[in-house]
């Protein structure tokens, strides 16, 4: 078993760490902040993902686990270290490789041995050509260093699973002795590692988000056409899953994506293909359906209703899907915007994502709106004039159609996910609009 270091303690960092020590490595992880490094040690978990403080626990307790904010003592006698730091989107779609390069300079300035760098962040293809670079120009010592690709591939909300159980591993290498160090690192999972080059590795993960993305969009395009033609979207896309060729995944239509990953990663290549002078369409498509997706039933209520003016709006659902915790990109961010500078009354039920949603929307007067928090969806419904229904959580999906009837002022709902048939809410006395139908 090898001695790990990973770098960053978010979605990608923490789960790969956790899982390493699962399958035996002696494994520590690094971050910034004392306090975050004191809960990990506690065995609490600073990101919502299922089975994650088990595991933490578990491993804590071997002593195959740690947690540390000094870098050089974690760097300095590793054999390899993973680099799972966040790329943030810049304001152009670009990638910010700030904290990978931090990173880099850390680790230059730190090891004292031979040591394979492991980049795990979704980076723009050529960086890990850059970062074994910038490496070399930094280093202090006398020591072999390279740099591999091993992007990761997890969802939030199934990342344990996602980790512990892949379909595969990709890893990107420019060395034999590289390639068959991770090969080894990689051993006790079990599961099929496709070798490439680095280059290819840094692709891989690309293609495959934005083709995800795309299908996605695609199949929220055909939606939106089903409407104005008399189609329902649940029908076609069961048609569509028979096909092999397709696939029965990622068909759901409704609001757009959001999280961390394909919001970024879309923009990132439609990026990086217009700095090498090629546009690629198909992406700034999706880029743009999902944008308008977002907001589409919000536009239909606004269309229905005289004004939003004080009017209470319930809110089922605050994170981007069912799972996590994570608000970014999520499609109840842009409504709850646009309902507040309409000055509603919002009411908002999410069972693990409120501590999130009020840095981003504290409690109380927001502009011409208000911001209120419940613990149930019934609190929110009460007396509600409007619903939106954001997210998919089984404490959503638990309400009745007969419950929007029993609870709200007028029986007004808008479904972004589809979690009603029409006809039952129909039988309810419920006005509904879903997507698609």
């Amino acid at each position: 078993m090898r001695k790990i270091a990973v770098a960053g303690t978010g979605y990608v960092g923490l789960v790969a760490g956790v899982c390493f020590a699962e399958v035996g490595h002696d494994v520590t992880c690094v971050d910034v902040d004392e306090k975050k490094v004191k809960l990990m040690e506690s065995g609490v978990s600073p990101i919502y993902e299922d089975g994650l403080e088990e595991l933490m626990k578990k491993n804590n307790a071997t002593g195959r686990l740690r947690y540390t904010t000094d870098y050089k003592a974690a760097y300095k006698e590793a054999d390899v270290i993973f680099i799972g730091v966040g790329t943030p989107e810049m304001p152009d779609g670009s990638a910010n490789l700030s904290y990978i390069a931090t990173v880099c300079r850390q680790i230059a300035e730190s090891v004292e041995k031979d040591c394979l760098v492991v980049v795990k962040s979704t980076v723009p293809i050529g960086t890990n050509d850059k970062v074994e670079q910038f490496i070399h120009d930094f280093l202090i010592r006398d020591v072999k260093i390279e740099v591999a690709s091993n992007p990761e591939f997890l969802a939030q909300g199934t990342a344990v699973r996602d980790t512990l159980h892949a379909a595969r591993i990709i890893i990107g290498t420019e060395s034999k002795e590289a390639e068959k160090l991770l090969m080894e690192i990689y051993e006790p999972f079990n599961i099929p590692i496709v070798s490439v080059k680095r280059r290819s590795a840094e692709m891989i993960k690309y293609a495959c988000n934005d083709f995800l993305a795309l299908k996605i969009s695609y199949m929220n395009d055909i939606a939106n056409l089903c409407e104005l033609v008399g189609a329902d979207i649940e029908d076609v896309a069961k048609g569509m899953s028979y096909d092999e060729r397709i696939g029965a995944r990622f068909l759901n239509a409704g609001i757009g994506f959001g999280g961390s990953c394909f919001p970024k990663d879309t923009k990132a290549l439609k990026f990086l293909a217009k700095q090498y002078g090629y546009e690629l369409k198909t992406v700034e498509a999706c880029v743009d359906v999902n944008t308008r997706q977002k907001t589409r039933l919000f536009e239909k209520a606004k269309s229905r209703m005289i004004t939003f003016d004080g009017l209470k709006v319930a809110v089922l659902g605050l994170t981007f899907k069912a799972g996590t915790d994570d608000l970014r990109e999520a499609p109840s961010a842009e409504n709850i915007k646009l309902l507040l500078e309409q000055g509603a009354d919002i009411y908002a039920y999410d069972p693990v994502g409120v501590p999130r949603a009020k840095l981003q929307f504290p409690e109380g007067h927001i502009g011409r709106g208000q911001m209120h928090y419940v613990s149930t969806p019934e609190e929110a419904l009460q007396d509600a004039a409007i619903c939106f229904v954001f997210t998919e959580w089984g404490e959503i999906k638990a309400v009745k159609p007969e419950d929007y009837k029993k609870y709200m002022r007028i029986p007004l709902v808008y479904d972004g996910r589809n979690l009603y048939t029409t006809e039952d809410m129909k039988n309810a006395g419920v006005e509904y609009y879903s997507i698609g139908r």
